[in-house]
């Protein structure tokens, strides 16, 4: 019997499913509940969101591949979801600092979702090493980490734009 609401989650309300590039789909599907949540409640929501939906995230994709050979089937996306929330953090900051609506650091959102992408496809370094974990530990990790590494270039490219650039 299916978990209909493990694979509501897992799938990030069945965007899992879209093809190709799955993990795409749910990146870009990750973006606008992500405005939504700055703008309507506020940067620390946002952020408390990022560990919520990770800890369903993981419980999710744990009760999805119990007993499964494929501990990381590409309908599963959640993961993505996370990571690119880790990835948009550093623009929501900028944003609620400097008082204005997150869509003016359009610029952010570009590089935050292009590099997240990057780096959830390659899988370089600890990236890698976490999605070898063959379980749902590894599925959300490896985004995670991901996120993380694209939040830091979400921040020196701002940097570098603000600070050397004008």
């Amino acid at each position: 019997m299916k978990n209909w609401w493990a694979e509501i989650t897992a799938t990030y309300f069945y965007v899992g499913y879209l093809k190709p590039a799955p993990g795409t789909w749910g990146s870009l599907a990750a973006l606008p509940l992500a405005w939504l949540i700055y703008e309507v409640a506020g940067l620390w929501l946002f952020l408390l969101a990022i560990p919520a939906v990770y800890i369903k995230g993981y419980i999710a994709t744990k009760t999805m591949t119990e007993g499964k050979d494929n501990h990381d089937p590409s309908e599963i996306v959640i993961d993505e979801v996370v990571g690119q929330w880790i990835a948009l953090a550093p623009v929501m900051i900028g944003a609620s600092y400097a008082g204005v609506s997150s869509l003016l650091l359009w610029p952010g959102w570009i590089v935050a979702f292009v590099m997240f992408r990057v780096y959830d496809i390659m899988k370089p370094g600890p990236v890698g090493w976490a999605d070898r974990k063959d379980n749902a530990t590894g599925v959300m990790l490896d985004d995670v980490i991901a996120g993380l590494f694209a939040a830091v270039w979400v921040v020196v490219l701002a940097g570098l734009w603000h600070g050397f650039l004008q």
